[in-house]
């Protein structure tokens, strides 16, 4: 065999050195590589899981009363008072945050029966067997509830309620749908701090005055509503409080009320994130905290002809939505009445008296 040159030896030597086996168009893969498995890694960790339909192929069964919407949706409802042909008073109710159409108002079928009241509180979308709304907004939840009235025939007018969150509903009626509301009103309802209508100072109050997990909350709905799914997911990172089960949040009277409520889950309570967190906690929160197109001050008077009336029921109490900044709407929205509850906090409408008031104010007026 023929004796290598030197300059054979020497590519061969170089061959297998550590300079050569790194080639740069193989750094350049491996970085993409990278890349890519970065960029998919956060592309799963930030989409939301697909939700579990009511009545899909292994999702939940469908066991409520449910409407037909024209987009093809459903909502759910559930029923109290008079018969609606017999009811002179027709009433929607908009559940608060982590609520369901099973709430239970300390309201006797007595007094129902001597105001001649008939209540529907239905699933907002994505709670218990509302199907979900990947277009939801405050506006599409006005006329979801329109639609609702619609489908079960309450005629022409109706009235509103709307606790905490679920107050932007009614918002968005006395925006979008005034002419066919009776009267409205907003119990504890939810102040998104971005508004516009607020004093900088003011707005400051609101956010400093919740627990600072809830204001990181809050601030990712509003920012960066598409990171709110990966930022409540996180373990290390402290997630909404009354979602951990905290009760920091409550007012003493609050706590009275909370101990009274505990108990077993009811079947409605146990169905309300059957969905999918994401379509029912979640998106409530992006939305209700999130870029809104109008604001309460820019509402016109539903009622100018005093036809009809729209009140605000506040906690002096309340820890989750300062009285601040519901009293500052009250004042400049001359035709909203506002009633401030000295003793009573977030939970006002679960204490039997100020339940009953608040009905009372509402078909009375």
């Amino acid at each position: 065999m023929a004796a290598w040159s030197k300059q054979e030896a020497y590519r061969l030597q170089r061959r297998g050195s550590p300079q050569e086996a790194v080639h740069p168009g193989m750094i350049g893969r491996i970085a993409v590589g990278l890349v890519a498995g970065f960029l998919g890694y956060t592309y799963v960790a930030l989409r939301p899981p697909s939700p579990k339909i009511c009545g899909s192929r292994g999702g939940p069964p469908v066991t409520s009363l449910r409407v037909k919407l024209g987009d093809g949706r459903h909502l759910a409802y559930k029923e109290r008072g008079l018969p609606k042909e017999q009811a002179k008073h027709k009433i929607i109710v908009a559940h608060a945050f982590g609520d369901s159409k099973g709430l239970k108002l300390p309201i006797s079928e007595e007094l129902l029966k001597e105001l001649q009241i008939y209540i529907v509180a239905f699933d907002r979308a994505g709670y218990g067997e509302s199907d979900p709304n990947p277009k939801r907004s405050v506006k599409s939840d006005a006329f979801d509830v329109q639609e609702l009235a619609d489908k079960l025939q309450l005629g022409p007018k109706f009235y509103v309620i709307g606790i905490a969150l679920g107050a932007y509903p009614v918002y968005a009626c006395l925006k979008y749908i005034p002419h066919r509301l009776t009267g409205a009103a907003l119990v504890v309802p939810l102040t998104n701090y971005w508004w516009r209508c607020f004093p900088a100072k003011l707005s400051e109050i609101g956010l400093s005055g919740l627990v600072p997990q809830d204001r990181w909350a809050f601030t990712v709905a509003h920012y960066a509503p598409w990171l709110l799914h990966w930022w409540l997911t996180r373990k290390w990172i402290p997630s909404f409080s009354i979602l951990e089960g905290k009760t920091d949040v409550f007012s003493s009277s609050d706590l009275e009320i909370l101990k009274r409520l505990d108990g077993p889950q009811n079947e409605e309570q146990a169905k309300v994130e059957q969905q999918g967190a994401h379509e029912s906690l979640y998106r409530d929160l992006m939305v209700g905290f999130g870029k809104w197109e109008f604001e309460p001050t820019d509402i016109s008077n539903p009622f100018p002809d005093n036809e009809g009336h729209v009140h605000m029921w506040q906690g002096y109490e309340d820890k989750v939505c300062r009285f601040e900044l519901n009293r500052y709407i009250a004042e400049r929205v001359p035709w909203i009445q506002y009633h401030e509850v000295a003793d009573a906090g977030h939970l006002l409408i679960h204490k039997a008296a100020d339940c009953e008031a608040i009905f009372r104010a509402l078909v009375s007026s």
